[in-house]
């Protein structure tokens, strides 16, 4: 079939990215994917049929794209329509799954492992097995809200008992949820702990790559929560070699917002893209493990970058994301510089330099660190000594996610971009 320019998704899996699973599409190599996206984390952490802990879009077929090359995503705009949402702490409830709430959600009074469920009235106790009418929530709060955004989608307040109790009694409504979803609305909680906080919105998306070249629960598409499948009990079930077969598609970096391009490595015929979890805003780290999912409109430019064998994403962020010190070196700067290596006999030894990111994902920090700076070395062909001492003077480490995604940020002399042949977005993102 001849890839097509646009590709509108508004299917969702049930929570496990398949490769062998049929995908939408394809999408012609240049074209775009338009999207309507689901909320994330807590909707399907409360609906046991899913099996990932998300809902992410059905995978799109990009024309072109083979096994060992990379596709170019380009975020040309996300737009959030929930009109609420809920959040907070998660504390899993022991009984109501086998070795991972996300994953193996069971009836602990029927046993019925990813049973189907429907909703009674409101609050935590809603969530009930169809077969036998249990509570089968297999998360409660610890601490938590519910967050209405104004209609500019520019700020948002936490509500009182009484409007977090309106919003609980038409959930999908006030969260916009896709018809195709089948997850059940966290605001049918009314969580209320938190009561007239404001905050801006800065809208992105948590779950943005490619297909895992084998079968992987959504959520667990990344170093740090892939680890929880190493040895597990259930069905998705890992070595630590097979998970790295992931994509790291599921990042929480707030910096994959519009206007942003993460490029991902392809590990199936096709590349897979997929996309959901957006969020209304977070800090970085998602410190309270789960923030402000919300259903939106994205869309996406997609380009195949033949030959660009990487292991995990790439980003370039907006600019104005970028750590300080890897911000692209301004005509000023330069030409300062020009004048000090000219005191000093250098004049044709200065680099020139752009910023790249490497996303980098394990069970902690410490190793989603190492596996950020060893994936940079190994496509820069520098040592990890050199990534480290680059990242130091030129870059940062900034944490994604907690406990263990991170971005290994630093500017990248621009003879190693070209050769990737990846100065073409690297120009056109800051300038250059």
């Amino acid at each position: 079939m001849k890839g097509k320019e646009t590709i509108l998704v508004n299917e969702f899996i049930n929570g496990v990215l398949d490769p062998e699973d049929k995908m939408l599409g394809p999408v012609k190599d240049g074209g775009h994917i338009v999207a309507n996206t689901t909320p994330g984390c807590w909707g399907p952490m409360i609906t046991p049929c899913l099996r990932g802990g998300h809902e992410v879009t059905k995978p799109v077929y990009v024309e072109g794209a083979e096994v060992g090359d990379a596709i170019a995503v380009k975020i040309e705009s996300i737009r959030v329509t929930s009109i609420a949402t809920a959040s907070g702490h998660d504390q899993p409830v022991e009984g109501r799954f086998n070795g991972d709430p996300f994953v193996a959600p069971k009836c602990p009074n029927c046993g019925t492992v990813n049973p189907d469920t429907r909703i009674e009235g409101i609050g935590q106790e809603a969530i009930r097995c169809v077969e036998c009418g249990e509570d089968i929530t297999p998360f409660r709060f610890t601490n938590a809200y519910t967050m209405t955004f104004n209609d500019g989608k520019q700020v948002g307040i936490t509500l009182n008992q009484q409007g977090a109790e309106k919003i609980a009694h038409d959930g999908k409504h006030y969260m916009s949820t896709p018809e195709n979803s089948v997850q059940n609305p966290i605001v049918t909680f009314a969580p209320h702990d938190i009561v007239g906080a404001v905050a801006r919105l800065r809208p992105f998306l948590g779950q943005l790559g490619t297909t895992p070249s084998r079968p992987m629960p959504d959520s667990h598409n990344a170093g740090d929560f892939g680890s929880f499948l190493v040895g597990a009990p259930h069905d998705y079930t890992l070595t630590k070699e097979e998970l790295e077969d992931r994509t790291d598609g599921h990042m929480d970096i707030n910096r994959v917002r519009e206007g942003a391009v993460i490029i991902c490595p392809v590990k199936v015929p096709g590349g897979g893209i997929y996309l959901g979890d957006m969020h209304a805003m977070q800090g970085d780290g998602e410190i309270a493990g789960h923030t402000t999912d919300v259903s939106g409109i994205v869309t996406l430019k997609v380009e195949v970058l033949k030959g660009l064998t990487i292991d995990g994403p790439i980003l370039l962020p907006v600019e104005e994301d970028l750590p300080y010190l890897a911000k692209p070196i301004t005509a000023s700067e330069r030409r300062q510089a020009e004048q000090l290596a000219a005191e000093w006999g250098m004049e044709k030894q200065l680099e020139e330099s752009l910023p790249l990111s490497f996303i980098g994902t394990g069970e902690n920090l410490n190793a989603a660190t190492d596996n950020g700076m060893e994936r940079a070395a190994k496509l820069l062909e520098m040592t990890v000594p050199e990534v480290m001492n680059r990242a130091t003077i030129t870059g940062s480490i900034e944490i994604g996610r907690h406990p263990g995604v991170v971005t290994v940020t630093f500017l990248v002399p621009v003879e190693r971009i070209k050769k990737l042949k990846l100065e073409k977005y690297v120009a056109e993102q800051y300038g250059g």
